[in-house]
């Protein structure tokens, strides 16, 4: 006797039950529905916010208004292309070294030299002139190298001009022994160079001071003054003495910056190329 199995029967009505009472997948989230009647409400909607702006707008301004020259004047000026200027800047020129000159304090860093029996030595009186020479030629635009006796800066030195400055000697040889003399360095390249300045420094310096020029007693340690040999050939150099440290002793050290003018106005002549008031009697021995 085959007896019915109580779960079976129980179960498929379960099963349809449920079915019946629960949808499957896809009735369980139906998709909405879309109505075109919203999207027409939202054009309309448009149509008439665009029409009350623009009955508006004509409201407030009439064609007269709207295209009158002033209004048509604003929108091109406001349109219009303004180019830009182009601002230059401006060059700064690269200023030009100034010319230089070298003035050498004879002595100065080696020995005193000429020795007074008071003590005044040559050196100081050199160097002191020398100063002054330097700071009227600075004065004047020029770059000026205040050198000692056997500066270093002496080997191939190029400037426009070097002036050596010394004194003779304290001790009283004679009522002659009074007054300058110069020389030139003749190894230069350019003689005439060297007699031009021979000549600013006696025409100058006489004039400036009123010492005469004494060209009999210039010596060989003049004209082969070690520094000629040292220098750049193109250089143009002289060595002045100022004056006797015994008879013109008073005009040396009293009036010290008379003879530094001198110098000073010697150098610009010769750099100036400016005309000589007097011409020496005597070109000194080379």
């Amino acid at each position: 006797m085959t007896r019915a199995n109580p779960f079976q029967s129980s179960s498929g009505k379960k099963q349809s039950s449920s079915q019946q009472n629960h949808p499957t997948g896809d009735d369980e989230f139906p998709e909405p529905t879309t109505g075109s009647g919203f999207n027409m409400w939202a054009a309309l909607q448009s149509v008439f916010s665009v029409a009350i702006v623009i009955a508006t707008l004509f409201t407030m301004w009439n064609p007269s208004n709207i295209f009158s020259n002033q209004m048509l004047d604003r929108m091109f000026k406001s349109s219009a292309y303004e180019p830009v200027k182009a601002t230059s800047i401006p060059l700064t020129p690269t200023p030009s070294p100034r010319p230089r000159i070298g003035i050498v304090a004879g002595h100065w860093g080696n020995d005193s030299g000429a020795v007074c029996q008071d003590g005044l030595t040559e050196v100081e009186l050199n160097q002191k002139i020398a100063t002054l020479v330097r700071d009227d030629l600075i004065n004047e635009g020029y770059d000026v190298d205040l050198l000692t006796e056997k500066d270093e800066r002496l080997f191939e030195y190029t400037a426009l001009a070097l002036v050596s400055i010394h004194n003779d000697s304290c001790d009283y040889i004679n009522n002659d022994a009074t007054g300058f003399k110069v020389a030139a360095a003749m190894s230069s390249v350019f003689p005439e160079k060297a007699s031009r300045l021979t000549a600013c420094l006696v025409d100058r310096y006489g004039s400036v001071t009123n010492m005469k020029y004494h060209p009999n007693t210039i010596t060989k340690d003049m004209t082969n003054y070690h520094t000629f040999n040292e220098i750049h050939s193109e250089t143009t150099a002289a060595i002045i003495e100022t004056g006797f440290m015994n008879l013109d002793r008073q005009i040396l050290t009293e009036h010290t910056d008379l003879i530094a003018r001198g110098i000073s106005q010697g150098v610009l002549c010769f750099i100036r190329n400016e005309d000589l008031n007097n011409k020496p009697t005597q070109e000194p021995t080379p």
